[in-house]
């Protein structure tokens, strides 16, 4: 046999030459199946009417061959490329990584890959210029994972004509909007302080860019106003354990400082260090409650009371709200919210007896 050829043998139609280096093609392997090439093309393509006999004689083929359909051939033909666009303004955070985990694993659950596009500067123009790449790239869908303000624009204008989902926005009357319960895991977080006692709750708030750090940081400050209890000033981070930090050792020279709210369970792990180089005991002296519940917050010392955010639905309701766009052609608006829930810990605790 000649080493520049590949040659099939077995079974009663002709031996299929391929030469090594060429894609086999659907020519291929209905010469080896022994069948058309319009036949091959409706198996590759799931159509039914075709023998159940004859169906498998292709699949034999097309495995003993090593055919690969040619997808992009077939997205042209059918309309569709099975693919979801996915633009992020930032990987570095709890909630924008889990929630594009959560678009990928509910996309290949429905037969669709994602292509991932990450926006380093957040203004009107990267967006679009992110959107338009991925129309060029031929995608189906865009979700877009937004997190924080546009720089340059109080509202986001994208092209028509493209199904559309947007995760943690505000604008619900242009796009459909899916979001987790900012305020009411917030307010769930105060209140369980309150009713520990605590006569008010001081705040270590997220980036005042940030869509979730701004409704967190309102409802704390609503929580209390209901309550008829002094709003403390906020004391600002950035996400990070050093901002935390930063905010717990402000916060441990507060003297009636007797519970925290921190916007995200990263910012409570720095302040929870904070307090212990202080000297001041959690929770025994000051009661710390978090936002995200990452999975390492039940092993923090103590162990971290949190609100829990379902990302994998997040990103699972972003999926169906573009599939059924998708399906019927039509763009949705309006607010998908999805459920938080307290997670009660040992890092709370009714306050000082001094304070209560």
């Amino acid at each position: 046999m000649d080493d520049g050829e590949l040659t099939v043998v077995d079974g009663a139609a002709p031996p299929a030459r391929v030469r090594r280096g060429r894609r086999v093609s659907i020519a291929d392997v209905a010469r080896r199946a022994g069948v058309s090439a319009q036949t091959v093309s409706r198996v590759s393509n799931g159509f039914p009417g075709v023998v159940e006999s004859t169906r498998a004689t292709v699949l034999a083929a097309m495995a003993e061959l090593g055919y690969r359909p040619n997808s992009a051939a077939r997205a042209l033909k059918r309309g569709e490329f099975r693919t979801i666009g996915v633009i992020v303004f930032s990987l570095s955070t709890t909630g924008s990584t889990r929630t594009v985990e959560g678009i990928a694993t509910s996309a290949a659950e429905a037969g669709y890959a994602i292509t991932l596009l990450p926006v380093a500067v957040p203004t009107q123009g990267s967006l679009r210029g992110a959107f338009t790449r991925l129309e060029e790239l031929a995608v189906d869908a865009v979700i877009i994972v937004m997190e924080m303000h546009l720089l340059d624009s109080a509202a986001v204008d994208l092209p028509r004509g493209m199904p559309v989902v947007v995760g943690d926005y505000d604008a619900g009357a242009r796009y459909s909007v899916v979001d987790t319960d900012q305020t009411g895991g917030a307010r769930a977080a105060v209140q369980h302080l309150l009713d520990l006692g605590h006569r008010t709750v001081w705040h270590v708030a997220g980036p005042a860019a940030s869509f979730a750090a701004q409704r967190r940081e309102e409802s704390w400050a609503a929580t209390l106003r209901a309550a008829g209890l002094a709003v403390p000033p906020v004391v600002r981070g950035d996400w990070t354990p050093e901002s935390g930090y930063r905010a717990g050792l402000r916060l441990a020279d507060e003297a009636d400082c007797t519970a925290v709210f921190a916007a995200n369970d990263e910012m409570a792990l720095g302040v929870l260090r904070a307090m212990h180089e202080r000297d001041r005991a959690v929770p025994g002296d000051v009661s710390v409650v978090g936002f995200d519940d990452i999975p390492h917050s039940a092993s923090f010392f103590p162990p971290l009371t949190t609100v829990h955010q379902d990302f994998a639905e997040v990103g699972r309701q972003c999926v169906q709200g573009v599939l059924r766009q998708i399906r019927t052609d039509e763009p949705e608006h309006g607010f998908t919210i999805v459920p938080n829930r307290l997670v009660v810990r040992r890092s709370t605790a009714p306050p000082p007896q001094a304070f209560s």
